[in-house]
């Protein structure tokens, strides 16, 4: 005979690993973490400061 199976275990164990796989193509899809968004958000900042800096004003 077969081993027994728990089907509600057997069920969730399979439900576990399709959200880890969607949590994979989803971190792929959206990018970048918190930190490197915040980090480009300062960067992006220094930059238009800089040039508001050096605009003529005519």
């Amino acid at each position: 005979m077969g081993e027994i199976v728990n089907l509600n275990k057997a069920r969730k164990a399979k439900a576990k690993v399709a959200a880890k796989a969607k949590a994979v193509e989803n971190r792929s899809f959206w990018g970048r973490g918190r930190e490197e968004k915040s980090r480009l958000q300062i960067e992006l900042e220094k930059a238009r400061q800089h040039l508001d800096g050096h605009k003529r004003d005519d």
